[in-house]
């Protein structure tokens, strides 16, 4: 945990930004895997770390606003919990470690709200997205499944974004622990891969460097000879040669701040010419976007940049044809890089997705496109000091997207489909860096990890045989 005077600051100014009212912020429970005591992992809810920082199950916080106090619901172990987890500090202990000094029994929480509902007065809370968590709110609030959901409270919401974007110096140490890890984890994978390895190898090699650092990974690793596949989790596929290796994968800290990188190598120790002209392609409208980060700058104009660098690598490749500006326009750029161009992180990969991206992305300053492709593009706000974001560009060949764009002959005026079917089985290519927003520019964070070709090969020259 950070002091308890951090935790105390951050839910003051909370407060103050609700006005009044009570708001309640619901700590996730254990959930069953296949039985009651064989649970999953135990992930906190990030809101309650953000501003309570106690990382076990079973607990929630109520935030008087009106009389500026902050209560823990929890419940105390018994002597039958001591045999099984051994001794733990008492409920006051823990509260005391996040600067609170009122605790209550979790059964308890119930009457609280029903007390405060009945003067009335507003209860506040976040969208809940664990099931558990629904049914205990539809209970305690008397509404059903549907009207629950119409409860959270915008107010909250927009405080707790504007708070949460902006990462302090201590957070940015935290995330810069997590990308340290994942450089070795990402350099680990490029020099462990050769031909007849499996993904899954690969993969347990990453995960296990991440565990290994007294944290996890921040998401379910990627780890595919199929990067065409965006969100490829499957590790089924033997590695073989002239195929690309695509590793999207991160470490998160033990207090759960999250690294998100990606990198491409060739399962051989060299790129082919092919894959060194698509690589670099990525790798060039990366480099555009990061120089181009400062604050005051729109990210949906960063990914329009992005699509455009990419669309004249691919026209002097011969894939695009005509003016590459009307490409982009017309979205016919989109048929090879079908997502956004990257995305907040901190105590989430995505940062606050749970949130609702229209919140964390979208301002009344700039709206959502509805477009095929540029719509995947979850955050599209003005940058200021203090965002840390992603920029992933990636340059990918679907069969499937491609086959049904062909037979519309869509965007005919500017795709060159004669060419393109030589593609059919390339793959794809994502380059990813984290990147912090400063007062006058902007800094890519952690150790540098290989990432120019020339890097990525030599390190694949040390590849075991």
């Amino acid at each position: 945990m950070f002091s308890a005077e951090t935790y105390q600051r951050r839910r003051a100014q909370l407060m103050r930004k609700v006005e009044k009212g009570v708001i309640l912020l619901l700590g996730n429970a254990l959930s069953a895997m296949n039985y009651a005591d064989n649970t999953y992992r135990f992930r906190q809810d990030s809101n309650f770390l953000y501003y309570i920082g106690l990382d076990e199950p079973g607990l929630a916080a109520l935030l008087d606003v009106d009389q500026g106090v902050t209560t823990i619901f929890g419940t105390e172990l018994t002597l039958d919990d001591i045999v099984w987890t051994g001794a733990q500090p008492s409920l006051a202990e823990k509260a005391a470690l996040a600067g609170i000094d009122q605790t209550e029994a979790y059964t308890q929480l119930p009457a609280f709200l029903a007390d405060i509902t009945a003067v009335p007065r507003k209860i506040h809370i976040l969208p809940p997205y664990r099931p558990e968590n629904k049914v205990k709110l539809s209970s305690w609030l008397n509404v059903s499944a549907r009207q629950l959901m119409q409860l959270p409270s915008s107010q909250l919401i927009h405080a707790v974004v504007d708070q949460r974007l902006v990462k302090e110096p201590q957070e940015i140490k935290q995330m810069e622990q997590a990308l340290d890890v994942t450089c070795a984890m990402h350099i680990a994978a490029m020099q462990q891969a050769r031909t007849g390895v499996t993904e899954a190898q690969l993969a347990g090699i990453v995960e296990g460097i991440a565990l290994a650092s007294g944290g996890a990974t921040s998401y379910p690793v990627i780890m595919t000879v199929n990067g065409q596949v965006l969100h490829n989790h499957g590790h089924h596929n033997t590695l073989g040669a002239g195929q690309l290796v695509l590793g999207d994968f991160g470490a998160e800290t033990s207090m759960h701040y999250a690294a998100d990188i990606t990198r491409t190598f060739p399962v051989d120790r060299t790129f082919s010419t092919v894959q060194k002209e698509i690589y670099q392609a990525v790798l060039n409208a990366q480099e555009a976007v990061i120089e181009q980060m400062r604050p005051g700058v729109f990210n949906l104009a960063l990914h329009k940049l992005a699509t455009l660098h990419m669309a004249k690598s691919l026209k002097e490749i011969g894939l695009l044809k005509g003016d590459m500006e009307e490409a982009v326009e017309a979205g016919a750029v989109y048929l090879f890089f079908p997502h956004g161009l990257g995305h907040p992180i901190g105590l989430d990969v995505h940062d606050m997705e749970d949130l609702g991206e229209s919140y964390v992305g979208y301002t009344s300053e700039v709206t959502r496109p509805k477009a095929f492709g540029i719509k995947a593009l979850r955050f599209g706000r003005k940058l200021q000091p203090g965002y840390v974001m992603t920029v992933e560009p990636g340059l990918y060949f679907i069969p499937e997207l491609m086959d049904q764009w062909e037979s519309e002959k869509k965007h005919a005026d500017f795709i060159n489909y004669k060419a393109l079917s030589a593609f059919r089985s390339f793959s794809g290519v994502r380059i990813e860096d984290d990147v912090l927003i400063t007062a006058t520019g902007k800094r890519v964070l952690g150790t540098p990890i290989p990432k120019t070709i020339a890097e990525v090969e030599h390190i694949r020259a040390q590849a075991i045989s």
